[in-house]
């Protein structure tokens, strides 16, 4: 019995001394692991990912907690990045190697409409003053011929002159140059021989005389009703010949270079889209259309059949040779669009998910290819499908991508210009510039009616600027007076912060070329505002008070330059 007790209480001690060294084992294992985690892990922050620390703690930008950022590979270049091979089949990511084409024959299309011809536009006038009294031509669309009897108007000045014609005409014999001047004032009326010949014979004055179409054509535009009163040379109608129109293709700045005056081209309609129209380019403006970034490019096309209508879509085919004997080409699916620059993904390592934005720039389109000019050489791959996810992947994680440039981001700039003013004008302003800081506190407070205050407070100062000061910041002036007038009481604080930072970049650029400030000033940056694209403003303190966000991220911002 006693031998059994032993056992036990051997075996009982055997259990607990196992428990506590096994427990020691995972306290010890648990405290590598955490260790590790703590010198491993890089923490960031979600809103500005570009922020990288070695510990957790707020964002030095917007005062956000900071996050465990992702592991990333040392080896990787500032604008590289890493996708999960998970990431990349759920959004179905396909690449293709670069490949370089030979010369060959490519068509371009163009498309546009039917135009009038402006060569054949006129405008049919009143050949004298007086109240229309009948409109023979009352439609819009109704043709008119040369000759043809279009209206009548009754005259004052007309029965005045006939009755000076039948006076002249019984001194004829002794004044002579008498009655030739006042028939060649009713020539100059546009009367006839005939009409002048038939008041001589009648002795009898007209209060109503016809007034014939000058030209034949369409009537465009109708710009009279009867009982109105014209003046001598007044407009009635438009008219155009469409004989002859104007298919008009508005061609984009990178197939300028494949247009030329006199080029064939294969013009056909929607309304007949088997028939084909051959015919020459007769016109390429000079000019580029800065808001469309295109040229009108016009082909005349006889019209005797009345076939092709104003305001009908038309596709131009025009045949273009590539000069170049070796060209790159790729899918215009690759390209990214940010208004300004094209850009395209470049999978850096053929094993591995890694990619790199790269701005390129484009030639002529052909089909479904875009010509590459510059920015990626043959056998690089790029993402054909799925960019809009790549692009997304690099925004997340802070590299360059559609919506930072580079590293070099409005974050890294500041605005500069240089602009000139006197001592005595920066002397002046001085007051503009205080109700400008007023006005940036009342943004900050979110404060809708004080803002609008605010905003009056710093046009009245501006005002007090005499006209010679206004003149040395001609520009300036205006646009801060007149960007001013849109933070009111009517308008939202999204509409007042929006109009502050037009006033913020204009006075940027005019205070830094100061040669004194009254009070030390600091350009701060926000990068979250204007939709993250970044907006500067003035502050007199280095704190940083948003203006463009107020309390939802009040801190959100850095300094970028101090102004003394």
């Amino acid at each position: 019995m006693k031998k059994y007790l032993i056992y036990i209480v051997l075996l009982i001690a055997g259990i607990l001394i196992g428990k506590f060294t096994l427990s020691g084992e995972r306290t010890q294992a648990h405290s590598h692991t955490e260790k590790t985690i703590v010198e491993t892990t890089s923490w960031t922050c979600s809103m500005h990912p570009q922020i990288m620390q070695p510990e957790a703690g707020d964002c030095p930008i917007c005062g956000m907690d900071l996050i465990p950022a992702q592991a990333t590979t040392s080896e990787l270049s500032s604008n590289q990045f890493r996708m999960t091979k998970n990431a990349m089949a759920l959004a179905n990511i396909e690449t293709i190697k670069v490949a370089e084409g030979s010369a060959s024959n490519s068509a371009l299309k163009l498309t546009g409409s039917i135009e009038a011809n402006e060569k054949t536009n006129a405008t049919q006038t009143a050949h004298f003053s007086g109240r229309i009294e009948k409109l023979y031509v009352n439609l819009t669309g109704e043709e008119v011929r040369k000759g043809q009897k279009i209206a009548l108007i009754y005259s004052p000045e007309l029965v005045t002159t006939q009755q000076e014609l039948l006076t002249a005409l019984r001194m004829k014999a002794s004044q002579p140059a008498l009655y030739k001047a006042v028939r060649n004032k009713l020539k100059l009326w546009k009367l006839s021989e005939k009409q002048i010949q038939q008041i001589e014979t009648s002795k009898k004055v007209a209060t109503q005389f016809p007034i014939y179409a000058s030209v034949s054509g369409i009537v465009t535009e109708k710009l009279v009703e009867e009982g109105n009163h014209v003046m001598e040379g007044g407009a009635l109608f438009k008219v155009s010949n469409l004989n002859t129109v104007w298919a008009s293709f508005d061609a984009y700045e990178n197939q300028i270079s494949s247009l030329k005056k006199g080029a064939n081209i294969t013009i056909t309609t929607n309304a007949n889209p088997n028939e084909e129209l051959s015919a020459k380019i007769t016109f390429i403006d000079p000019v580029l259309n800065t808001n469309t970034r295109t040229v009108a490019v016009k082909v005349q096309l006889n019209n005797r059949d009345k076939k092709l209508k104003p305001g009908m879509f038309v596709t131009g085919i025009l045949d273009t040779k590539v000069s170049k004997s070796a060209t790159l080409s790729i899918p215009k699916s690759a390209v990214l669009w940010t208004g300004k620059r094209s850009l395209v993904y470049v999978k850096k390592d053929a094993n591995e998910p890694v990619f790199e934005a790269r701005e390129i720039t484009l030639g002529t389109a052909n089909g479904e290819n875009y010509e590459v000019l510059s920015g990626i050489n043959a056998e690089e791959e790029i993402v054909t499908n799925g960019a809009f996810t790549v692009d997304a992947a690099a925004q997340l994680q802070g590299k360059k991508s559609m919506m930072n440039a580079s590293k070099e981001t409005a974050e890294n700039s500041t605005i500069t210009k240089e602009i000139k003013v006197s001592a005595a004008f920066e002397k002046a302003f001085q007051p503009s510039m205080k109700a400008y800081l007023e006005l940036k506190d009342a943004l900050v407070k979110s404060d809708t009616k004080l803002s609008a205050a605010k905003s009056n407070a710093f046009r009245e100062a501006l005002e007090q600027l005499t006209i010679a000061q206004r003149k040395e910041a001609d520009l300036y002036w205006a646009t801060l007076h007149k960007t001013s007038k849109s933070i009111n009481e009517n308008t939202s604080i999204e509409q007042h912060r929006k109009s502050f930072q037009v006033i913020s970049n204009h006075i940027i650029e005019l205070v830094q070329n100061f040669n004194s400030l009254e009070t030390q000033l600091t350009v701060q940056f926000c990068p979250m505002a204007n939709n993250n694209k970044g907006a500067f403003w003035l502050s007199a303190e280095k704190e940083i008070r948003n203006p463009y966000f107020g309390d939802a991220m009040l801190t959100c911002g850095e300094v970028k330059r101090i102004l003394k």
